[in-house]
């Protein structure tokens, strides 16, 4: 499997400690591309794509976030693109920080780029995008649960990115990487 992510630092940082879990370690061979230019969902898509064309490649995923209040460009394309070609998605929105701070507690209201960056920083205590991913191992299922109700109050409402704010598909990766992980219709593993 080849995760692309825009960041270089928290969502690597996060990947990088579940590749360290037993269970991942034992099951699945996870690469991180990083974008050398920090690129937009577009970019990363077409990445992939052509990436995923290797043989030796079983699985591509990428890794994004929607941002707001200034969503990144061409968003729906790039969604678009993914579905036309296998690719799956991890889509934070408004931003990765969103499936941090689901780690620790619910998240229902509305968030901008700018506040969900804020409370994960106070939460966990830090200064800049890096993160001591460690300690989000141990409440990984309950994020997956809070953000796949999410994901199910949005389809209910037919809303979809990037007009699905708080929302993060991030329990959808656990899934594909880890099989203690599972995010039923009603939330239950």
């Amino acid at each position: 499997m080849v995760v692309f992510c825009e960041g270089e630092a928290s969502e690597p940082d996060y990947v990088n400690a579940l590749k360290r879990l037993p269970d991942v370690r034992a099951s699945t061979a996870i690469d991180i591309e990083i974008d050398p230019d920090q690129g937009v969902p577009m970019t990363l898509v077409r990445r992939a794509v052509e990436r995923g064309k290797d043989d030796e490649v079983d699985e591509c995923w990428c890794l994004f976030d929607v941002e707001w209040p200034q969503h990144h460009p061409n968003l729906k394309q790039a969604i678009h693109l993914a579905e036309q070609h296998g690719v799956r998605l991890a889509i934070s929105n408004p931003c990765f920080e969103l499936w941090l701070l689901l780690h620790f507690t619910d998240q229902t209201a509305f968030l901008n780029t700018d506040d969900a960056e804020r409370r994960s920083r106070a939460l966990e205590g830090r200064a800049g995008k890096r993160i001591d991913a460690d300690r989000y191992m141990t409440s990984r299922a309950i994020a997956a649960e809070r953000a796949a109700r999410l994901s199910w109050r949005h389809q209910e409402d037919r809303t979809s990115a990037p007009h699905d704010n708080p929302s993060s598909t991030m329990y959808s990766f656990l899934e594909a990487i880890e099989s203690t992980i599972h995010c039923g219709p009603s939330g239950d593993r």
